[in-house]
């Protein structure tokens, strides 16, 4: 992939803002002097300055700069207030929002003079291995898509998706590195009980799972073929599935409709 052509403002250097303005940078796929962002806290913006971005205390300071694009990386809560006040300085410009529940026609309602998209990351992008949704709205043109879809494709991967399809995609993409992290944490624990040294066992169940997704990205093939792989007919392994599959599964099914329940709360917020 080659260097994007067109610079990059992030309101919002949060953790996931943060992230994407670091991440453009580290992957190669913008030069530093293409990238700002702002933020009221000095702290958060520390880590960009190191990496030669831009960065401004207010959003107003930056977008006199003129970028192409903004993204927007607020809380859902403070989305209307913040873009409120700079609503003018965006018209014109490519807005790409990754405000969980926050949806187009709201969005549009805010920014009507701009080409509004939303996105849907997480927090992987910190690593350039996250996973991105992109939606464009009503009046985004097919440039405003590729190019919402060139950022965040250089912090992972990044697919266009319907806007009915992107809040089911940020309760299991969004929220799944919490839930992966958990069921290594669940492992840990239980080789912690059996006997294990937990700084040793944590470190080889991370290994463990670092391995297993490289060979999936890697060989592309569907995760219950590689389930099948390392399964015997009647070996422990078996064994371990049939007790935890059932209760696995449900669990994940459960864990995304109280996360879609919990992103339509918001949006009505």
């Amino acid at each position: 992939m080659g260097k994007i052509n067109f610079t990059v403002a992030v309101i919002g250097a949060g953790a996931m803002g943060g992230a994407i303005a670091s991440g453009l940078v580290t992957s190669g796929a913008a030069d530093a002097s293409h990238v700002m962002a702002c933020n009221p806290s000095p702290q958060k913006l520390v880590p960009l300055d190191e990496k030669g971005v831009a960065t401004f205390a207010e959003a107003s300071q930056m977008l006199e700069q003129d970028p192409d694009v903004v993204v927007v990386a607020v809380k859902p809560q403070v989305l209307p207030a913040v873009v409120g006040e700079v609503a003018e300085q965006l018209a014109g410009r490519t807005v790409i929002s990754i405000a969980a529940g926050v949806s187009l026609q709201t969005l549009e309602g805010l920014l009507p003079k701009s080409r509004v998209v939303r996105a849907m990351p997480n927090l992987p992008v910190q690593v350039l291995s996250g996973a991105t949704a992109v939606c464009p709205g009503t009046t985004a043109s097919e440039e405003d898509v590729s190019r919402a879809v060139e950022l965040f494709s250089a912090l992972g991967v990044a697919k266009v998706m319907r806007e009915d399809q992107l809040d089911a995609e940020g309760a299991v993409v969004g929220c799944g590195p919490a839930y992966v992290a958990l069921f290594a944490d669940a492992l840990v624990r239980a080789g912690v009980e059996r006997g294990l040294p937990a700084a040793d066992c944590r470190e080889m169940v991370l290994a463990t799972m670092r391995g297993v997704c490289a060979q999936l990205l890697e060989s592309r093939e569907h995760p219950r073929a590689y389930m099948e792989k390392v399964t015997s007919p009647g070996g422990t392994t078996a064994a371990g599935l049939r007790a935890m599959e059932p209760e696995l599964v449900q669990s994940a099914y459960a864990a995304t409709d109280a996360a879609l329940a919990r992103t339509r709360e918001l949006a009505n917020a």
